[in-house]
């Protein structure tokens, strides 16, 4: 029996024993990472079956159509973002103790990279971590930090070395977002919601078994993290037909029954569901790469698809509803709670305002498309004149 065969067995028994219909979402994620079949290309004992990656978005679309609720949404960074990067690069405790609450949902992760003055240059960033003792005093500030409100972990990437290059001097840490010197301050957004935020670290202090990886090593861990996380970003509905372009189409359909749609618009609704079938399976392909190894290419390919493409598609949702569209209940401020995830509204015009974040969060366009030249066509580089200088000798700002 193959592999493909196995798993696909495995899943049907565990769902006979546990049917989603009648078992706890918590209690049944928790069963499904104990059995092997959260991340079946994890090492077994964390997750996972030690099989190829291939076979996890089989895994993933059976217990969707068992009816598991999809997290994804909820706890995007720990899942898509997270999971792999301490899979890879933590310890076997850092794994017990990370993984299965990351998993159930019981935990929701955060991303602590980007700062004021590092975002498209994240290399630059300047927050501080001082060893002492057994721990590490860190000062500095987080910024466009989405879920941190209702997030009880972090994954922070801080500056331990300033006299060594940008690239050499950083160290990676899980960051307990409860602990003293922790603050977290919602910023908010075009259509009124505060999903991401800004967090200020005051000599809060990180154990240091906390640390992913070794001193002066951050840089590679956090790619494996920023790789991953472009192809979470882009993760589009596996099933044909689903996400935005779904949105759209049933928005034509309703323009159709009243008249208001048109061969223009018809037209433009055939080539962006053609876009987006490929960028789905483009990025079916990307995910199955995810785990057990970097993912390659494919991840910036589906991140500057889906920034594009959900512009694209929901201006046209948009547009489908006419005279409509113009109006909307309204910019009241809103915190996004556990069960609403980032990066979404149910109102289609207040979702369509949210796109337009879509090409600068996890990555400008820009920054993808110097991603893909460089690596995968093969041009030159961008002039980086700062490259060997130690960190504090470069001029700021």
């Amino acid at each position: 029996m193959s592999d493909r065969d196995t798993v696909r067995k495995l899943v049907e028994d565990f769902l006979a024993e546990h049917p989603v219909e009648r078992t706890d979402d918590r209690e049944l994620r928790a069963a499904r990472f104990d059995a092997g079949l959260a991340f079946v290309h994890f090492d077994k004992g964390f997750g996972g079956l030690g099989l190829d990656s291939s076979l996890h978005p089989m895994v993933e679309q059976m217990f969707l159509d068992a009816g598991s609720e999809d997290w994804m949404a909820r706890n995007v960074i720990g899942l898509g973002m997270a999971a792999q990067t301490i899979h890879t690069h933590g310890t076997d405790e850092q794994r017990a103790k990370y993984l299965k609450p990351l998993f159930t949902g019981e935990e929701i992760w955060c991303q602590l990279f980007s700062e004021p003055g590092a975002g498209s240059d994240l290399a630059s960033l300047a927050t501080r971590a001082v060893p002492d003792g057994e721990n590490y005093v860190v000062n500095g500030q987080k910024i466009w930090t989405s879920l941190a409100h209702v997030a009880r972990r972090g994954l922070l990437v801080t500056r331990t070395d300033p006299a060594l290059p940008k690239h050499r001097g950083l160290t990676y840490f899980v960051l307990d977002m409860t602990a003293p010197g922790v603050e977290v301050r919602p910023l908010r957004q075009l259509t009124g919601q505060a999903e991401f935020n800004e967090v200020y670290l005051t000599d809060a202090l990180v154990p240091a078994a906390d640390q992913l990886g070794a001193v002066g090593e951050g840089w590679r861990v956090a790619m494996t993290t920023l790789m991953n996380e472009r192809v979470a970003i882009g993760r589009r509905g596996s099933r044909r037909g689903d996400g935005p372009i779904g949105l759209a189409v049933q928005g034509f359909r309703a323009a159709a029954d009243e008249g208001r749609a048109d061969a223009g618009s018809r037209d433009q609704l055939l080539r962006l569901w053609t876009k987006a079938e490929a960028a789905r399976l483009t990025n079916v392909r990307a995910s199955a790469q995810t785990g057990t190894k970097i993912p390659g290419p494919e991840g910036s390919i589906a991140k500057l698809q889906m920034a594009e493409l959900n512009k694209a598609i929901l201006e046209l949702t948009v547009n489908l509803r006419g005279p409509e569209a113009m109006l909307i209940d309204g910019y009241e401020q809103t915190v996004t709670d556990r069960s609403s995830g980032a990066g979404g509204s149910a109102d289609v015009r207040k979702a369509w305002l949210r796109s337009l974040a879509n090409s600068i969060e996890g990555g400008t366009s820009e920054v993808m498309r110097n991603i893909l030249g460089e690596r995968v066509l093969g041009l030159p580089g961008e002039p980086r004149v700062d490259r060997d200088l130690a960190w504090k000798d470069i001029p700021r700002s």
